[in-house]
């Protein structure tokens, strides 16, 4: 857990927006999955007859008192003492947990194939959470109280809550509290100036803060969905003042928030944009080489990238890092992953290409909806049912911040997908050339977090196995997804897992696992002495931001992120 966060707010940041193949989900998977289990209710009617039987024999129980069921003990949903002493909260809990052991048994007797028992397993999951008694007024002892001690207040304050979803956040029950902040205030703070700014992008160069700086700068592609602030939150967990403050001339692309008439920007026009920026900082620094970090979509757009300057004999591409990035998905690696079929790719793509975009808050909905319990159930009752507000937690405030996608791109990040694009050397074309990760050889560090669900580690770390790249460090992070990245030191709790071995790591993620050692703290440290070995000699610091060419404009974070179309 973050250092100062709660348990609501670190489960929704482990839970946050992320391109990937789910942007390729349509509403028929869905269906398709719903009529699944329709079909297999009516298929067998004996089946049906005797799990039906069964689930009355529990009921009987329960109405007798008899009734062995209990709720897992780590289930917060039920941890209130009336869950085990009142008679009537205890018999609802036991019903309810009779109609999770009874869907669950009777799956496990449907003669399914694997796609679609994962299919059936995960639909049947979201139902079942939506039916949890905690997540109404009457079913839920601890909100009840509240509204008995509050005098009323807190149902009060609940249905305006409501109210202020229905009417500004679309329907959706809200994430966070943005109040408290302001961009260049409290949040993306950090001392910098727009250097560059076109259609889609602008680049920011951040001040300095040493009198020495290292030869070689470093240029941050982020995700095409949120915005760039994720590595500029708060001052303690700031990737850009973590680099500045060791020596790094830093540099980071803020992404334009598409509108509908922007819905043409593909992989190849993001890709022509990560070129105009190293020909910015180059120009900027003087350097011949520069560093890349990415993250997320942003790492896949960093691989096409690497990939591109390769072929063309570009040598200016320095080391990499790759943060929390699959490029090399398997459908299994995560629990939506089931759901998608190649009907629903397709029809996903058409409505996008009709749109222009995929809108920021559609996103963010599916994704809610693929985690209901994190992400809509605990702020229904947090928000509704006990009148509090929503946490003000700033990874949540960015999270929220969503832009939109467009088309061409999600169809670029789908076809990465479907084609396996980077495991197939030569075989795919894609901005302008075919994909070959074996010709770039650069020095690779790449990230993963233990209980990122978004991006698995494991899949994270398929990566290492791509490159031509002799020098590469994988490193796990004991976190999730975007905590994963955000771990700073300064936090009790923290570890990490590196290999006691330079060099290329093996195939096999488990003996590369045995062959780590657990490390105390962030892993940030060891990021940055990796990176400071490969960003040459120190020079003193520049005394202005920019050039002559590139004079600054606005003050960091710039005029994109404050977009909200």
């Amino acid at each position: 857990m973050a250092k100062g966060s709660s348990p609501l707010e670190n489960e929704a940041a482990q839970s946050t927006t992320a391109l990937g193949p789910l942007v390729g989900l349509a509403r028929e998977d869905f269906v398709g999955a719903v009529a699944l289990l329709l079909r297999e209710t009516t298929s067998d009617p004996a089946r049906t007859m005797r799990h039906m039987q069964t689930f009355g024999d529990d009921v009987v129980k329960i109405l007798t008192g008899k009734s062995e069921l209990a709720p897992e003990p780590r289930d917060k949903r039920f941890m209130d003492p009336a869950w085990r002493f009142n008679p009537f909260f205890r018999a609802g809990a036991q019903y309810y947990l009779a109609v999770q052991k009874g869907m669950k048994n009777w799956l496990e007797e449907l003669e399914l194939d694997e796609l679609e028992r994962d299919r059936a397993n995960f639909i049947s999951n979201i139902i079942i959470d939506s039916l949890a008694p905690t997540n109404t007024l009457v079913g839920n002892p601890t909100a009840q109280k509240r509204l008995i001690d509050s005098g009323g207040l807190s149902l009060i304050k609940g249905l305006k809550n409501a109210y202020n979803d229905v009417v500004n956040n679309q329907g959706m029950v809200s994430q966070v509290d943005k109040r408290p902040f302001k961009l260049g205030e409290n949040i993306a703070a950090s001392k910098g100036s727009v250097v560059y700014r076109d259609e889609m992008m602008e680049v920011i160069h951040y001040a300095p803060s040493t009198e020495q700086v290292y030869a070689v700068p470093q240029l941050t592609i982020p995700p095409q969905i949120n915005k760039m602030y994720i590595n500029d939150l708060s001052p303690e967990k700031s990737v850009v003042k973590w680099q500045v403050d060791n020596g790094i001339q830093c540099f980071v692309i803020s992404w334009k928030n598409p509108a509908k008439e922007d819905g043409h920007w593909g992989m190849d026009d993001y890709v022509r944009c990560c070129r105009k920026a190293i020909d910015v900082v180059c120009e900027i620094t003087g350097s011949e080489k520069v560093n890349v970090s990415s993250a997320c979509s942003g790492g896949q757009t960093g691989a096409v990238l690497a990939s591109q300057m390769a072929a063309e004999g570009d040598k200016r591409l320095g080391s990499l890092t790759f943060m929390v990035t699959v490029l090399h998905p398997k459908q299994n690696d995560i629990e939506a992953g089931a759901l998608m079929s190649e009907n629903g790719l397709a029809l996903a793509k058409q409505r996008a290409a009709k749109k222009g975009i995929v809108k920021g808050n559609d996103l963010a909905r599916g994704f809610a909806w693929l985690r209901p319990n994190d992400l809509i159930w605990n702020y229904v009752i947090n928000n509704y049912l006990m009148g509090e507000d929503p946490p003000a937690f700033d990874v949540l405030f960015w999270n929220a911040d969503a832009t939109n996608l467009s088309a061409s791109l999600m169809g670029d990040f789908l076809h990465l997908f479907e084609t396996l694009a980077f495991t197939r050397q030569g075989e795919v074309q894609m901005a302008g050339h075919a994909i070959d990760l074996s010709k770039v050889k650069g020095d690779l560090f790449i990230l993963g977090g233990t209980t990122d669900h978004i991006t698995p580690w494991r899949a994270c770390y398929r990566s290492t196995q791509l490159f031509g790249s002799k020098d590469v460090t994988f490193v796990l992070s004991q976190s999730g997804h975007m905590q994963a990245i955000l771990n700073p030191p300064g936090n009790p709790k923290a570890k990490y897992y590196v290999s006691k071995k330079p060099g290329l790591p093996p195939a096999d993620v488990d003996a590369w696992l045995k062959g780590t050692e657990e490390v105390a703290g962030s892993w940030w440290p060891f990021w940055m002495e990796w990176l400071q070995a490969r960003a040459g000699k120190k020079v003193p610091a520049p005394k202005a931001l920019g050039s002559k060419q590139h004079l600054p404009l606005e003050a960091a974070p710039g005029l994109y992120v404050l977009d909200q179309s």
